[in-house]
Formats: C-alpha cells, sequence, structure tokens
C-alpha cells in the first residue's frame, strides 16, 4: 500500500506543477468591470476563444479533474 501512496504522490506533485505552469500561461482579462460599464469592450459576448485559449482551458479542466482524483484517492487510502 506505501508503494501505491508514493506513486499517487509523485503524480499529484507533478500535477500540480503542471497546473501552475498551465495557469500562469492563461492570459488575464483585462477588459473587467471598469471597461464593461464604460462600453471598452468591443468582443461579443459568444464570440470563440482562439485556439491558443481553448487548449488551455482544456488542459486546465483537465489537470484541475485530474488533482480532484488524486487528492480523493491519497485521502481514501
Amino acid at each position: 500500500m506505501e508503494v501505491v501512496t508514493i506513486i499517487l504522490a509523485v503524480l499529484l506533485v507533478l500535477d500540480c506543477i503542471a497546473l501552475i505552469a498551465v495557469i500562469t500561461m492563461q492570459s488575464g482579462k483585462e477588459n473587467g468591470l471598469s471597461s464593461a460599464l464604460a462600453g471598452g469592450s468591443r468582443e461579443n459576448y459568444m464570440s470563440k476563444n482562439g485556439g491558443g485559449k481553448s487548449k488551455l482551458a482544456s488542459s486546465t479542466k483537465w489537470l484541475a479533474l485530474a488533482f480532484i482524483v488524486l487528492t480523493l484517492a491519497l485521502n481514501i487510502l
């Protein structure tokens, strides 16, 4: 059982590092509340994100899911 715990812990650490890297690579939302009230945003609500942005968002979701699963698995063991 200790070997499984060690493997899951190593996977969790690697997932955390990857999650931090992916989150920091994403661009922030420059258009906040102030530009929405001032009418500074030219983008439509239904506009699609660029290809790179959607890949980063998708990988963030999968890495976050892996984080949750690994954390729960370590707590159950």
